[in-house]
Parts: C-alpha cells; sequence; structure tokens
C-alpha cells in the first residue's frame, strides 16, 4: 500500500474530466487500496481518482464513524435525485476550507463495485452529499465553485499561498 499526493486547488489538474474505466483488473484494485490509504491517512470521508491525478471514473467513500464501510464507485452515474439539503463541506484538496452547499437531499447512483459488480445505491443525508461532491472531481468540478467570485478567489488566493508553504518546506 502506497499514500499517494492529494492535489491541491486551483492545481488545473483537477479540473480535468475523468474517462469511464474499461475492465476492473489488478491496476485498478492496486489504486482502491491505494487511494483508500491515503482517504483514511488524510483524514478524510471520501476521495476521487482526479484528486490523486489519476483521471478515471472511481471515488471511494466512507461515512461511517469507525472508518470500516468503505464504498466503491467505478463509472458511477446518477439516476434519480430530489429534494435539495444545504450542508457544510470540506474537501482534501481545499484543505482547511469549509463552505456550505446546496445539494440533491436523495439522489439513486449506479456503479460497478471493487469487483467490477453492477450495483445500485439509494442515498440520503451525509452520503448522498459525499458521493456528488466526489462525482463533481469527476467533471473536474471542485466545490469551491459552488460559491461566489468573491468566496472562490479568497480561497484561491488562500490556498495559492498555502500551496507556495508546502513547496518552500518540502525540502
Amino acid at each position: 500500500m502506497t499514500q499517494l499526493v492529494i492535489l491541491n486547488y486551483p492545481d488545473a489538474r483537477l479540473h480535468t474530466i475523468a474517462k469511464p474505466i474499461k475492465t476492473v483488473n489488478a491496476d485498478i484494485q492496486r489504486l482502491i487500496t491505494d487511494m483508500s490509504e491515503t482517504m483514511y491517512a488524510a483524514p478524510g470521508i471520501g476521495l476521487a481518482a482526479t484528486q490523486v491525478d489519476e483521471h478515471i471514473q472511481l471515488i471511494l467513500v466512507d461515512t461511517s464513524k469507525e472508518q470500516n464501510d468503505l464504498q466503491v464507485f467505478i463509472n458511477p452515474k446518477i439516476t434519480a435525485k430530489n429534494g435539495l439539503q444545504d450542508y457544510e463541506e470540506g474537501c482534501l484538496s481545499v484543505p482547511g476550507v469549509y463552505e456550505t452547499v446546496t445539494r440533491a437531499e436523495n439522489i439513486t447512483v449506479e456503479a460497478l463495485d471493487a469487483n467490477g459488480k453492477a450495483f445500485k445505491l439509494k442515498a440520503d443525508g451525509l452520503l448522498a452529499v459525499c458521493i456528488q461532491h466526489e462525482m463533481d472531481h469527476l467533471l473536474g468540478k471542485v466545490f469551491v465553485e459552488y460559491l461566489s467570485p468573491l468566496k472562490r478567489n479568497r480561497i484561491k488566493s488562500k490556498m495559492l499561498k498555502h500551496n507556495r508553504g508546502i513547496t518552500r518546506n518540502s525540502y
């Protein structure tokens, strides 16, 4: 297992649209293992392959308090959604920033699991928010893009300053 590097906003690679996964093979399984280790270590409750510079349709989610309910979504598609909910979101690619975003309250998602088996899941609450948030990454969208231009620019400036500090201190 390997911890992967998580891209930080406003890295242009976060705006790359992910491609569907054609086959679930050993390389995908290894990426799932590495992404889960990375997500739990961060610590986070969701991670998209885009965030670790792999531009394929793969997201991981675990909203359990015990961090023992990893859910893998390969080539996820939301097939139904209704209602609206406001939720304070954060993102491993935008560390230290939390803002309220409005998303669908209930969703139905279809995807493949870690073994390539198709499944359908109905989700609400935090799980629905997390799935939608991670799926946005697959479309090249970061949650701060839901915010006003003023808030987004403040966050961008803060992140650029933060990222310069990381680069300077990483020698």
